[in-house]
């Protein structure tokens, strides 16, 4: 395909979003239908309210005495301005609004934190609507808006009695599309294991979600340096444009883009939202030292420097965004700013022929500096997705000479970090500590040298793991979506399928159903004993309270079930060239698919006993290779077909039926 074409199918996918399907699994779309939302019961009530039903419809409570107060329970994860009617007011009548994701923190004196952490946590406080206060509509000020939370409680902080009514909440999340519920792509299965069946649709529409509430308007940021306490403003400049896709709804409110290692796969399969991706991307390349090439670890206003890995994340980043929109003229936009960023890292490559990592921030790990393995399973990744931008843009130099570099590396990391004894790979080269994130990494971007070696990895890392998911060595007492989400991955790509779903039953299974959490967005992270204390000693100063509900880094589920359960990915950009590769799980049937500017891919399977049946769609003018995990008499609509040495056949672009019978 032309450059010219793949230009004129991003200029039209930037300006609609298609539709999936319709059908049962719609019911599980947590998104709103429409972008005016009201509370959906009363939680808790406490003092003298009369008829605090009245908060629910247009009747009205009040609130009689200094102190009364009613916590409203909005069903699921929301976030933006608060709109409600004064009926009755007097000259000393005066409230306050406190806001909190999960039910442990609901307070009438504060919300929970979002602004910086505090072991009282009560930095943020409330929001005060001080006497005299008009009869009338009132809606909270812009600069106040409270990016994410499930429960909002209204306070009385005065004897002075108020009558409120019409309480809504005006989302502010993804403000650029008018259907919330509109989404491009979709998934569907049943769980013959959990006790929740619908469980593994659910999480897939919980990550969309949670994605979808961290997609927002350029100008609502957290401001730093943070407002003094109690407050909290959201109103800062997040890059060069908008919609931007940022870390968490409720906090940071900031681009970091080792985050969007796993939101923007999410966000490809769902809504092909990519417009915020693509400004994302734009901030943190805005943000380059034209000098040496180091690019910030995130946008602003945080703007914060000296992270080798998140460095990468961008490049990676750049790669996902182009695989998935097959954007070529952004591309060459920033293109003499991407290969200055990938030198600056070949830079720090010294006589080992690592990278010596000097750019010591990551996701929160501990131990990060050196010859780290994560470090330089990221740097490999640049590398080999670096040699494929070369190619479509037609440098062959370049792309030869990040292949050869990405062959180096790759021969002397097996060298220096396998544990041969312990099955997996080692932080460094003076330790035995054999860390989640690097093997989970090493399987995904293809570092192992073997699929025996990739199997012993996966079965390695069920060391780690409790009733609660993956506990991380590199961060003792944590379990971290995010590394876990590249856990996932790494079992299902090892072939490891059923030990893939019993890590997303533990661990997210978990995120989704305690009643801890907001129950509809996925948890940032949590505690080895699956409590909110995440991070507690490693910069969260010991406030669970701080913790994000709705974390794009949380999502992998979402993807990992379209990209290996389902099996559809796309191998070139917009899907140019895909592969159907289905991982039957331990289930009976699932179907879903996505769009990209090339048009409707899809991907139906059912499994019998005997047979294994697939409906595939792609759009005309595509191909791509089937791989099936049965061996057996094949057919492709209605006719015998040979597959080759890899269980495989090649399939053009258009609706077919493959069956398998063993």
């Amino acid at each position: 395909m032309s450059i010219f074409k793949l230009v004129v199918f991003v200029s039209l996918a930037l300006l609609s979003l298609g539709s999936a399907p319709l059908g049962p699994w719609d019911n599980f779309n947590y998104a709103p239908g429409t972008r005016i939302v009201r509370p959906r019961a009363i939680f808790q009530v406490n003092g003298a309210v009369s008829s605090p039903e009245g908060l629910l419809s247009n009747s009205g409570a009040t609130f009689v005495s200094d102190g009364s107060w009613v916590a409203l329970d909005f069903g699921l994860e929301v976030g933006g301005l608060i709109s409600l009617s004064f009926d009755a007011v007097s000259p000393s009548s005066a409230v306050a609004l406190s806001f909190t994701e999960s039910p442990l923190f609901i307070n009438p004196v504060t919300s929970d934190d979002s602004s910086h952490p505090s072991a009282n946590m009560s930095y943020d406080g409330v929001l005060d609507l001080l006497s005299p206060i008009a009869v009338g509509h009132w809606t909270q000020p812009s600069a106040r808006l409270r990016g994410g939370f499930r429960y909002l409680t209204i306070v009385s902080t005065s004897d002075s009695p108020v009558t409120i009514s019409n309480v809504t909440c005006k989302l502010s999340f993804m403000p650029h599309v008018e259907d919330l519920r509109n989404y491009s792509g979709y998934f569907y299965a049943s769980d013959p294991e959990f006790y929740d069946k619908a469980f593994l649709t659910k999480i897939w529409y919980a990550g969309a979600y949670t994605v979808q509430a961290s997609t927002v308007a350029v100008e609502t940021g957290r401001q730093v340096p943070v407002v003094r306490s109690p407050g909290w403003d959201n109103n800062a400049t997040l890059g060069v444009a908008g919609p931007i896709i940022v870390d968490g709804a409720k906090r940071d409110r900031a681009v970091w883009p080792g985050d969007m290692g796993i939101a923007v796969p999410t966000q490809f399969v769902s809504t092909n939202d990519l417009i915020s991706t693509k400004n994302a991307l734009s901030a943190m390349f805005s943000g380059i030292n034209s000098q040496t090439g180091a690019l910030p670890e995130s946008g602003p206003p945080l703007s914060q420097q000296g992270s080798d890995t998140y460095h990468a994340w961008t490049l990676i980043g750049t790669y996902n965004y182009f695989l998935y929109s097959g954007d070529v003229a952004w591309v060459q936009d920033v293109w003499n700013n991407y290969t200055k960023a990938v030198q600056f890292l070949e830079g720090k490559v010294d006589e080992s022929g690592l990278l010596n990592v000097t750019g010591l921030r990551d996701w929160g790990r501990l131990g990060q500096g050196g010859h780290n393995s994560e470090a330089n399973a990221l740097l490999y990744k640049v590398l080999t997705n670096s040699a494929e931008l070369a190619t479509e843009l037609n440098g062959s130099v370049l792309a030869a000479g990040w292949t050869a570099n990405a062959s180096a590396l790759k021969t002397v990391y097996n060298a220096v970090f396998w544990l041969p004894d312990a099955g997996l790979y080692r932080d460094n080269e003076t330790t035995t500590l054999c860390p989640q994130d690097a093997n989970s990494l090493a399987i995904l971007f293809n570092l192992t040298t073997s699929a025996t070696q990739a199997s012993a990895i996966s079965e390695g890392l069920t060391q780690n793991w409790n009733e609660f998911g993956a506990v991380s060595p590199e961060l003792p007492d944590t379990i971290s979506p995010f590394i876990s989400g590249f856990e996932l991955q790494a079992h299902f790509a090892s072939g490891n399928d059923l030990r893939a779903m019993d890590l997303l039953r533990r661990e997210w299974g978990y995120m989704l159903y305690t009643p801890l959490s907001v129950q509809s967005t996925l948890l940032e992270g949590f505690t080895g004993n699956g409590s909110l204390y995440y991070r507690s000693y490693d910069g969260y100063d010991y406030d669970p309270s701080y913790t994000s509900h709705a974390h794009g880094w949380s999502t992998g589920p979402t993807s990992a079930l379209t990209f290996y359960v389902l099996g559809l990915t796309v191998t070139a950009p917009q899907g140019r060239t895909w592969a159907v590769a289905p991982h039957l799980s331990g289930l009976s049937s699932a179907e879903g698919g996505f769009e990209t500017p090339l048009g409707w891919f899809e991907v139906k399977w059912y499994a019998t006993e005997d047979a294994l049946t697939l409906f595939i769609e792609a759009p005309v003018g595509t191909s791509g290779v089937v791989r099936l995990p049965l061996s057996g008499e094949v057919t492709v609509d209605g006719e015998s077909e040979m597959l080759d040495s890899r269980n495989s056949l090649r399939l053009e672009g258009e609706s077919h039926v493959v069956v398998v019978r063993t």
